[in-house]
């Protein structure tokens, strides 16, 4: 073989390697998958697609960005053909062979041991208690049944889950999507239904990082003007003896009545107390920063990679897309319902709005409240009011978490 032939065929082996070769002839693995079709894998353009207005939502829209951009660059890397950085398969069988991750697995592979091992959820909820200023709620108990009513969603999309088929060790973990927590639904699909982690978990996340689109529609359905538009009482100050003793009571409260929720309440008060304690600033600064910003980026990018087109293209992961929406949706109207409920028990004291933010996505669901009550009455600050039921919501889903391990374990 002279060298011009040589140089060609060298030429045309780099080309059949190439990510364009490879989506002109899709592996045979997937060839029967109704996105491949005259030999064209369009379930990777479809992905590609979807990654790219995910990146414009968290660039251009500003949608939760430290969120939802990593975890659509994850989902970018994942889709393009011949790759090769993740390999979903390895995760959704019985019986893991670490073994074959550790030797043979991609960087994501590794890293995304940390949320198939539940690791990562703790460690963000750890982040998320050193971040948190429970003192909303502690000056307003009563937003504690707010965040207790937005868990309606998580029952909600449980039952709809049983009634299309799903077992109840798979309806409880799409039923967490409600909740809006995405270390949550984790943690309970990985113990109960390790086989639909991926869908879960994105359609976890993916909720979280569009509140902004998802819920002012329903809180403007659900109230009127005049509920928008009321002032609440300034709340009281709360001493720094009470911040410090409520994340011990919760913990030993929840981890008496529900012992599976002791890791995630457990981590959250443990990195609140060492914000509050006043004695280790460098451990509650390290919480909130290096180590949450850390996973965060491990999390976001793994579990995006996770939604392959294999994988998420199929009728299982839609409905479970599906029965995701509707949890967050009835989970937003069961806090705005119980706000309502509670609006008119108060003479008009409590302004419905943050009853949506007892979904526990912090601080985003608070946020929305503000915005959209702000919309209506430039000059009202609702801010502080919704953080009470925002971090109840936290402590909520956590505990609807614990109740479906006990029971389904």
């Amino acid at each position: 073989m002279n060298f011009l032939d040589m140089f060609l065929s060298g030429i045309a082996s780099f080309m059949n390697t190439t990510g364009i070769a490879k989506m002109f002839t899709p592996d045979p693995s997937i060839a029967d998958q109704w996105f491949c079709v005259g030999g064209i894998n369009w379930g990777a353009l479809i992905m590609i697609g979807v990654a790219c207005v995910l990146v414009y939502l968290a660039i251009g829209k500003g949608f939760e960005p430290l969120l939802l951009l990593p975890m659509a660059f994850g989902m970018l890397l994942a889709n393009f053909p011949g790759g090769g950085v993740m390999h979903t398969e390895w995760f959704v069988v019985e019986h893991i062979d670490f073994g074959k991750i550790l030797h043979n697995g991609g960087l994501l592979d590794l890293l995304y041991l940390g949320v198939k091992l539940g690791i990562y959820p703790s460690l963000i909820f750890m982040g998320i208690g050193a971040m948190t200023d429970f003192g909303s709620l502690i000056a307003n108990p009563k937003s504690l049944l707010l965040g207790a009513a937005a868990q309606f969603g998580v029952f909600a999309a449980f039952f709809g889950a049983i009634a299309l088929g799903f077992t109840p060790k798979e309806a409880a973990s799409i039923g967490i999507i409600g909740g809006a927590d995405g270390p949550t639904a984790i943690l309970v699909t990985k113990t109960l239904a390790a086989h639909l982690l991926p869908a879960i978990a994105i359609a976890a996340y993916s909720y979280m990082a569009l509140i902004p689109m998802i819920q002012p529609p329903i809180m403007k359905l659900c109230t009127t003007k005049k509920e928008r538009t009321i002032r609440m009482e300034q709340l009281r100050p709360v001493s720094k003896l009470e911040k410090i003793i409520f994340p011990v009571v919760v913990t030993i409260v929840v981890s008496l009545i529900v012992p599976d929720a002791i890791p995630l309440v457990g981590c959250l008060m443990l990195g609140n107390i060492f914000k509050e304690s006043g004695v280790t600033d460098r451990l509650s600064k390290t919480a909130q920063n290096e180590l949450i910003n850390i996973v965060t980026i491990f999390l976001g990018v793994t579990v995006g990679a996770t939604a392959s087109a294999s994988s998420f293209l199929n009728v299982e992961t839609l409905m479970i897309i599906g029965l995701g929406l509707i949890a967050f949706c009835f989970s937003t109207f069961g806090g705005l319902m119980f706000g309502k409920l509670m609006c008119f028990i108060t003479k008009g004291k409590i302004n419905p709005l943050i009853g949506s933010a007892g979904v526990s996505a912090v601080p985003m669901a608070a946020r929305v409240s503000q915005t959209v009550g702000q919309k209506e009455d430039p000059t009202n600050y609702l801010l502080m009011h919704a953080m009470g039921p925002n971090v109840a919501g936290v402590i909520g889903s956590a505990v609807a978490a614990g109740v479906f391990l006990a029971m389904f374990k």
